[in-house]
């Protein structure tokens, strides 16, 4: 008992003799365990809300869109692993106008009493009642993006022209499809009465059949079978897969980045606590004696040296863990934080931790009990760098510098490595950074040459087309239609987009592999579609559109930010007349300086508010998010830095302490003395960030195309950070750490006694 008080109040004195140092690690493990839990939180919550949905809603696994409710559905309805169906639905094209926007939109009739099988989960208000026959629920992802509530008016335009007001009653989520404005159009629920008010022609409507089956994993054979047997009754097909994918949205990019930066940096971490508890075993090589000679056994030197240091990264893990768990509860909610990998994660840094300190703990535990032997620092001939600063003859403080840098071996590489691997993410970052800013810059290069979509509305498109290219600032026009094809052997649905013509007048697309098309019947593809089909660029692709047969060969990969890169980009005389003719919007690239607001405001006053006009959503405003986190990951990666700092600056004056007072002697000023100790720890320092930003650069760009080949987008997108902007990361790096070695150097060259080792 008296030997568990002695050993506790001297890890109390030793922890009060170092209380900046050990709040650095303390803030630093906290740092990387919170980065840690939101990273996998969000890569979990990537799935989750289709999965969360899917359950509470018993959603359906395929999602069929027909010309009619024919008798051939009560077939499909029949298929081996079919379960149970939802629908079939009637659905027609509308408008939504909303404080002067237009946003395509879908209304779905549905009955007032919810369906077993497919039901929206209301969120907000109630369900459809026959007492509010003007009610609609709305798409909660659709109603934020409106900024719609509870009883607004909720204004609809028909493909007849007709506006209808109707008044929101409840807001649900659905496992139908993807999240608005990413998956469109968006989507709304009325009652059968209102729908046929609202769009009484039976033949522009689609009829929604959902099924649901026994085996999800069954969901690609149904499909097939469904799309033999409907033929050209089928408009397009969907399985539960892609509204997965679609659900996604950029989590899957935040959380792997968070997931990069957070297991280099609790290699970072690791490596400064080792580097600090190996510095104080050193630094207490007396006291550690003292105690074997009071009746201490080696392992209870180990295991006081382990619960000290150990301590620390313990109180980090617990603080990460609470400040991981507040973070992505606030972001995400409380119930989509993963008790079993927050667990796996806790669990895994505290063994990083222990592991970290328990060598430089044995280490300590196997000192002699010799109270009165100091630890020198190992003698033997100058580094190759200290002959070389004698060669070129430089001032004698920095020469006794460059010599005491790499006295230890070890601890000098540990310094320099523990410097390196932080200072390598954050050149990571700044080159997600770049990419961004790149995006940005030049939106061009990720598909959008076009600033704005117009849709005729109430207008002729030919009439459309020519108010939009009559505007001073609009450079080229492009007509262009999406459509939905069904991919043969896959059961499902993809985007084709026809934008421009084929060997004139064609939309730049973003070719980085292979080349554009050049007449009809050739296409590009994102990356996401040749791995879909798996293609290769050079190949054949058959499609349907709308029971249309197209046939293809793809000739060039395009960076595709849009539906995971599974885009077929063709021609606008590359579709049937059926499909192309008249284009469903024109696309409009814009003089260089024009607004494209202006250019938006100009055109619905010149059309008196009959045309549609959105503007394109850069995929830069969409991952907005992720410049905050690596601010937030750099300040963390900075803390690491720092504590490997000051560990390096504490060795180095207790290693050179018995010096001070020959140097004195030797006749160097208080200022060569401390030029001398920020030498010897300037040099590691200078090392270590020079080797991290060079690791960085050279593999940013590779890590960053290799995020984009993952996901569909395709690799071609990285930028490394610029020459400028790393040089003044590593001076301001150099410079902080400089700065902060400064200060104890100050101190013990000014000191009036020698300092001694303890």
């Amino acid at each position: 008992m008296s030997t568990a008080r002695a050993g506790s109040r001297w890890i109390r004195a030793d922890l009060r003799a170092r209380k900046g140092q050990a709040t650095l690690t303390v803030l630093a493990v906290a740092g990387i365990v919170a980065a840690l839990i939101t990273a996998v939180t969000l890569l979990e919550d990537s799935t989750n809300p289709w999965r969360g949905l899917f359950a509470q809603t018993e959603g359906a696994h395929v999602w069929l869109y027909t010309r009619d409710n024919t008798a051939q559905l009560a077939g499909v309805q029949a298929l081996d692993g079919v379960t149970a169906t939802a629908g079939p639905y009637r659905s027609a094209p509308v408008t939504a106008l909303q404080d002067g926007r237009r946003e395509p939109a879908s209304l779905r009739a549905m009955p007032a009493t919810p369906p077993r099988v497919a039901h929206p989960a209301v969120v907000e208000g109630g369900w459809l009642d026959p007492a509010q026959p003007d009610g609609v629920v709305v798409e909660r992802s659709f109603a934020r993006e409106l900024r719609l509530r509870i009883g607004a008016p909720f204004t609809v335009v028909a493909l007849s022209g007709q506006r209808h007001t109707l008044y929101v009653r409840g807001i649900a989520d659905s496992a139908d499809q993807g999240f608005y404005p990413e998956w469109t159009p968006g989507l709304g629920w009325v009652l059968p009465e209102a729908l046929d008010r609202i769009e009484p022609m039976l033949g522009r409507s689609e009829w929604v059949t959902g099924l649901r089956l026994t085996d999800a994993d069954a969901a690609q054979v149904v499909s097939q079978r469904v799309v033999v047997m409907l033929d050209d009754q089928l408009q397009r097909l969907y399985t539960w897969r892609e509204i997965r994918a679609a659900m996604e949205l950029d989590n899957r990019l935040l959380g792997t980045m968070l997931a990069l930066f957070g297991v280099g940096g609790l290699v970072a971490a690791a490596l400064a606590l080792a580097n600090a508890a190996g510095g104080r075993v050193l630094g207490q090589l007396r006291d550690l004696a003292t105690l074997k000679s009071m009746g201490f056994t080696r392992g209870q030197v180990a295991l006081l040296l382990l619960v000290e240091h150990g301590a620390l990264g313990l109180i980090g893990v617990a603080l990460g863990t609470v400040a991981g768990w507040a973070v992505t509860a606030l972001a995400v909610g409380a119930s989509s934080v993963a008790p079993i990998p927050v667990l796996t994660i806790v669990a895994g840094t505290a063994l990083a931790v222990l592991a970290a300190v328990g060598v430089p703990a044995w280490r300590g535990g196997r000192t002699p009990p010799i109270p009165a032997a100091p630890s020198q620092p190992p003698g033997g001939r100058l580094s190759r760098l200290a002959r070389l600063a004698l060669l070129v003859r430089l001032p004698p403080a920095l020469v006794l510098g460059t010599r005491d840098a790499f006295t230890r071996r070890v601890p000098a590489f540990l310094t320099v490595f523990g410097l390196a691997v932080p200072m390598m993410m954050i050149t990571i970052g700044l080159g997600v950074w770049a990419t961004l800013d790149n995006f940005a810059r030049n939106p061009e290069q990720v598909g959008q040459h076009a600033s704005l979509y117009v849709r005729p509305g109430k207008l002729e498109a030919a009439q459309a087309a020519r108010l939009a290219g009559a505007d001073r600032d609009v450079a080229a026009v492009y007509p262009g239609t999406d459509v939905n094809a069904l991919a043969p052997g896959e059961g499902r649905s993809v985007r084709v987009r026809a934008v421009g013509g084929s060997a004139s007048d064609r939309y730049p697309f973003p070719v980085v592999e292979g080349r554009m098309y050049a007449e009809p019947g050739e296409a590009v593809a994102g990356q996401g579609l040749l791995d879909l089909l798996g293609v290769k660029i050079g190949d054949r692709v058959r499609l349907t559109v709308g029971g249309s047969p197209l046939i293809v060969r793809v000739v060039g990969r395009t960076v595709e930010p849009d539906q995971d890169g599974e885009v077929l980009s063709v021609g606008l005389d590359s579709l049937a007349a059926k499909d192309s003719v008249p284009p469903e919007y024109y696309a409009l690239a814009l003089h260089p300086g024009a607004s494209r607001d202006e250019v938006a405001a100009r055109l619905l006053a010149e059309s008196g508010e009959n045309l549609e006009v959105q503007a394109a959503v850069n995929p830069a405003d969409r991952l907005a998010m992720i410049r905050v986190v690596i601010v937030a990951l750099t300040a963390v990666l900075t803390l690491i830095g720092l504590a490997n700092l000051l560990t390096a600056s504490a060795l180095g004056l207790r290693d050179h302490a018995a010096d001070l007072a020959v140097l004195k002697a030797m006749g160097l000023t208080p200022r060569q003395v401390m030029a001398t100790l920020v030498t010897g720890t300037g040099l590691l320092v200078i090392l270590g960030v020079v080797a991290g930003a060079a690791a960085g650069a050279s593999v940013a760009t590779g890590l960053i195309d290799l995020q984009g080949h993952t996901s569909g987008v395709g690799a071609g997108i990285g930028r490394p950070p610029s020459p400028v902007t790393l040089a003044l990361a590593v001076l301001l790096a150099v410079g902080t750490a400089l700065a902060v070695a400064l200060i104890p150097a100050r101190r013990a060259a000014r000191a009036q006694v020698p300092i001694t080792a303890r």
